[in-house]
């Protein structure tokens, strides 16, 4: 198996990231630097990422307000990260993304069970949006979310939208395709302004503030997993 589809498969990084990662040096296997394209066998090579702990079995779940132009990577190039806002959880990765534009919730973890739960490709939980766009909107529009977009990578499931006023609306999805929200606004020529998460599962923003956080309790973890 290529050493980036290892990373990608146990949710350290996605494959665009593990490249990065490889080209940076901070990857290594059995010890030595790792290159891109190099073949492992999960079963018996040893993979080291440099800054993360090697001994940390204690699992914990972070639910952090990111506020916008952070990013969810390690890589700094990219713009200020998440981790650079909380040093203390650089041991932990992000589960799923929102890119550098959007705001809101975001779940901090190294509990696989959580990650799995949450990025499935099986659409099990759900992620609740609110979204501002430019232009006025109608019932026609969140009908026709409610319906799937046709995207260039395929219909969307159908998904909860909700008018709220003229130019918001909340939108309800369970899967986590590349951009999606946006790609469906623009393909009703909808200009979105503002993205935010503000539910992933049982989990909801509260009172976070943007940049706040808070760790999830046992209940709430146990809830999150049981969904999936």
């Amino acid at each position: 198996m290529r050493i980036q589809k290892f990373l990608s498969q146990q949710r350290i990084a996605s494959r665009r990231e593990a490249e990065r990662l490889i080209q940076q040096g901070l990857v290594r296997v059995n010890g030595k630097v790792a290159q891109i394209g190099a073949q492992i066998n999960p079963a018996k090579d040893k993979v080291e990422i440099a800054g993360q702990p090697k001994e940390n079995n204690q699992k914990i779940t972070v639910a952090f307000n990111k506020p916008r132009d952070i990013v969810c990577s390690k890589i700094e190039s990219e713009g200020k990260t998440i981790f650079q806002l909380l040093p203390q959880f650089s041991h932990l990765n992000a589960v799923g993304r929102l890119d550098k534009d959007s705001e809101g919730l975001i779940l901090l973890s190294n509990d696989g069970v959580i990650t799995a739960a949450v990025t499935s490709e099986e659409h099990l939980i759900e992620k609740e949006y609110q979204v501002r766009v430019r232009e006025e909107i109608s019932q026609w529009h969140m009908r026709q979310m409610q319906a799937g977009i046709k995207l260039e990578d395929g219909l969307t499931l159908p998904a909860k939208a909700k008018f709220l006023d003229k130019h918001d609306f909340s939108l309800i999805i369970k899967e986590g395709r590349k951009h999606q929200i946006r790609r469906m606004c623009a393909a009703l020529n909808l200009t979105v302004e503002r993205l935010k998460r503000i539910r992933i599962g049982n989990i909801g923003l509260g009172g976070l503030k943007a940049g706040d956080y808070r760790i999830l309790n046992a209940k709430e973890i146990a809830a999150l997993k049981s969904t999936a």
